[in-house]
């Protein structure tokens, strides 16, 4: 049992019986506990917590571009333009306001291309909006410098200018973007899994460019999409990725599906590569990522984001159900009762699709790309039969217990 030195900290998740305040084993904190208390806690070996303690450099959108550019650099020294080119998933992106001069500098080679303006620490589309003149960055500026007597006092604001995506996938005329989870272990070795089941979230009215200032056109956020005066909330705005993976292959074929899916696998694996190195790998922390994608008309993956606490809230009975087999799922991979082997490649929804290497689809098969028909063991929005799978794997993992005793 972990006793933090923090006693006036009131214990939250999964603490056992009726033992004093403060004792505990798993913490699904937020992330504002861990800045506050993580470096004043102790925590016994076998103690989980749901972050990382820098997580903040994936899922600021400000670091996030910094460390996947700095990453693409080395890639480019290290093996090659081609293998560098694998980074380019995420928008042409500027932080802003300390690289003003230069995103002006770059405002100015493409005039009349719409961009985005979105601060780096907030979410659920809170401060986000669109602009085609250098007029509206320069009022934003402005606004952002504090009088003499408020500068002690407030901080500015960091932003990010990035190239907004004119011309993203349309369903029904819709814009939308996927939400995907991915669970991180440990960064050293890195060892992820990736969910298969999400959504797409669609804007509750028809892409347009005509009308940049509408919210409800361009925002896909569900806290955005339900204050939408024609939101349903039976109805919602979401499907199913099974749904979605159906829904293309239908229009483009199995092939050019696979191949939408395989790309978001490189995007999912090279930002956890990016941040490898610099994100604290402690042994009692892991986390569950809330990627966001936007697929365009070419079919074209890109990274919009990554959210350190991606919403567990349901906005309806088939979200509902995703949800709570999601945390179920990833209490299993957490394993506090100490029942998994370390061998499995699945476990619910959840697929190993990295274990210091990629790892092969096939049973038995060596984990090495580039052999024969090697196929990453990724299942993002196939049929998840997960409830037969985690019965079969526990069944077996209590023979095998009773076997070697």
């Amino acid at each position: 049992m972990s006793r933090p030195k923090n006693q006036n900290y009131k214990g939250h998740g999964l603490s056992k019986g009726k033992e004093r305040e403060g004792e505990w084993d798993f913490y699904w904190c937020d992330v504002s506990w861990l800045r506050e208390n993580f470096d004043h806690t102790y925590m016994d070996d076998h103690v989980r917590i749901s972050h990382f303690r820098n997580h903040y450099e994936l899922t600021r959108k400000n670091y996030m571009v910094k460390n996947l550019k700095r990453f693409r650099r080395q890639l480019e020294r290290e093996a090659g333009k081609l293998e560098a080119a694998k980074c380019d998933f995420f928008p042409k992106t500027f932080e802003m306001p300390c690289e003003y001069h230069l995103f002006v500098e770059e405002f100015r080679k493409h005039p009349g291309i719409t961009w985005i303006m979105k601060p780096v620490a907030r979410s659920q589309g809170k401060g986000i909006f669109l602009f085609r003149r250098l007029k509206d960055v320069m009022d934003w500026r402005k606004d952002t410098r504090n009088s003499d007597d408020q500068k002690e006092e407030l901080p500015v604001e960091n932003y990010v200018a990035q190239r907004y995506v004119e011309n993203p996938y349309l369903i029904g005329g819709r814009k939308f973007d996927l939400r995907v989870y991915v669970l991180v272990m440990s960064y050293l070795p890195l060892r992820a899994w990736l969910y298969r089941d999400g959504f797409a979230r669609f804007s509750n009215t028809r892409f347009t460019l005509s009308s940049i200032d509408d919210q409800y056109v361009h925002l896909t956020n569900v806290a955005v999409q339900k204050t939408s005066p024609d939101y349903h909330p039976k109805k919602g705005c979401k499907w199913m990725l099974q749904r979605f993976r159906q829904y293309l292959a239908s229009k483009h074929g199995p092939q050019a599906v696979e191949a939408l899916f395989s790309d978001m696998d490189n995007i999912f694996i090279k930002s956890l590569q990016s941040v490898q190195k610099v994100i604290i790998s402690d042994k009692h922390c892991f986390e569950l990522y809330g990627y966001d994608i936007l697929i365009d008309q070419d079919l074209k993956p890109w990274l919009l984001e990554v959210n350190a606490s991606p919403s567990l809230t349901a906005s309806s009975q088939e979200d509902y159900e995703l949800k709570t087999c999601l945390v179920e799922d990833t209490l299993h991979v957490v394993d506090m009762e100490a029942r998994l082997t370390g061998k499995e490649k699945r476990i619910g929804g959840f697929d190993l699709m990295w274990n210091d290497g990629p790892v092969s689809r096939e049973e038995g098969a060596p984990d090495l790309p580039g052999t024969g028909n090697f196929m990453t063991n990724t299942h993002l929005g196939c049929i998840n039969d997960r409830k037969n799978q985690l019965q079969h794997l526990f069944c077996s993992l209590q023979a095998q217990k009773k076997a070697s005793s």
